[in-house]
């Protein structure tokens, strides 16, 4: 039966103490060291200077395994994105690069610190806001370590304690702010005044923590008057669109209002400069005729009657003859004489001498009634038909 056998009689002599296990793997270590020294220690007492000496290479091999487990447990490594904060007896070092180091096993502790990724720390609760409301605010601030030390030493729970920061400064800006402002339109303005205020708690305690960013993730009213918040949020908005939408249609008439009142006031002068000049003109024909008139009175009313005439009925074709004096009838051919009117209105001057010169022709047309009667003792009767 081998030594090994379950039933053996040899397994006393089986050099693991496995008894019998065959499962059993080879014992620690120092299970070992123990056994070697054990038998050491019983070289010693029956060999004499022999055993001395062999306890003696046993001490020196041990010590030498140790040395070299020591230093071997001494190599540690730091990632490139972290700092190593050494602390010798708990006391702060110095700062270990990136890259392969050593420390002294029992003597100095290694605490790494990423000082290049970004953090986050998030923070929510129901608040009460100025005006006596009730909202539920989540808020995001990003941060990163830029000294290790600081952020080891400053205070025995950095993470927890920037977060009681956040909360902190949170609840002072809600409390201090309309609900208005946080649901809607206020929501940068709140944003960074927790911003500012967190850096403003966290600056005295020198955590060695540079705040990236910080963000609104949520801000809602609470659940049971949601509907009621959110009707006059959408209410907001719409006085918002009018808004644009009137100030849209302000920018668009406004230049057509300021263009129509152009146009009426430059039509309202050159209307008044027309009236100005017109009746300087006719002062300035009254004038001429003044000196006409009160050389000949009679003569210069006359013309004028016919004058008026001529601008009343030269638009029209009807005839207005004095029956009163008897003659024969005169025929005027009106209608064709009022289609050469417009071929020769630029030849024929309306002046004294041009009415003349149409009176002497009518005259001494046959069968004709003077439209003038030369005779000073008919002008009477002349006028009397007239009128």
């Amino acid at each position: 039966m081998a030594w090994n056998e379950p039933g053996g009689n040899d397994n006393k002599n089986d050099p693991w103490k496995n008894r019998g296990n065959k499962d059993q793997g080879p014992p620690d270590l120092d299970d070992v060291l123990k056994n070697i020294f054990g038998k050491f220690g019983k070289g010693g007492g029956s060999g004499g200077g022999s055993g001395a000496n062999l306890t003696g290479k046993g001490i020196g091999i041990v010590a030498v395994l140790a040395v070299v487990i020591y230093v071997l447990s001494g190599f540690y490594t730091i990632k490139e994105a972290e700092r190593g904060v050494i602390l010798r007896f708990g006391e702060f070092h110095s700062l270990a690069q990136p890259g392969l180091q050593w420390k002294l096993t029992f003597i100095d502790n290694v605490i790494p610190v990423n000082v290049q990724s970004i953090r986050n720390q998030a923070s929510s609760g129901s608040m009460l806001t100025e005006d006596e409301n009730m909202v539920s605010v989540e808020m995001e601030v990003q941060y990163r370590v830029f000294d290790p030390q600081q952020w080891v030493f400053a205070v025995v729970n950095p993470e927890q304690s920037l977060s009681q920061a956040f909360d902190s400064a949170i609840r002072y800006v809600v409390g201090h702010s309309k609900m208005d402002d946080v649901l809607t339109e206020g929501r940068e303005v709140a944003r960074q005044r927790v911003l500012e205020e967190l850096q403003g708690i966290i600056a005295p305690y020198a955590m060695g923590v540079d705040i990236i960013d910080l963000n609104f993730t949520n801000a809602r009213p609470p659940e049971q008057v949601r509907a009621a918040f959110d009707d006059a949020i959408a209410a907001q908005e719409d006085e918002q669109r009018f808004i644009r939408e009137a100030e849209a249609y302000q920018r668009a008439i406004e230049p057509e209002a300021r263009g129509r009142v152009n146009r009426m006031n430059e039509e309202a002068q050159a209307y008044k400069e027309r009236s100005i000049l017109e009746a300087q003109g006719e002062v300035a024909r009254f004038e001429e005729l003044l000196p006409q008139y009160v050389a000949a009175p009679e003569v210069t009313r006359q013309r004028i009657y016919l004058e008026t005439l001529e601008s009343v009925f030269m638009n029209t074709s009807k005839i207005m003859v004095d029956t009163e004096g008897g003659g024969n009838l005169m025929y005027l051919p009106l209608d064709k004489i009022m289609d050469q009117r417009d071929t020769s209105r630029q030849t024929i001057n309306r002046n004294s001498t041009s009415f003349e010169e149409i009176r002497d022709r009518v005259n001494n047309s046959p069968n004709a009634t003077p439209l003038i009667n030369n005779n000073p003792r008919n002008d009477s009767s002349g006028r009397q038909g007239r009128n």
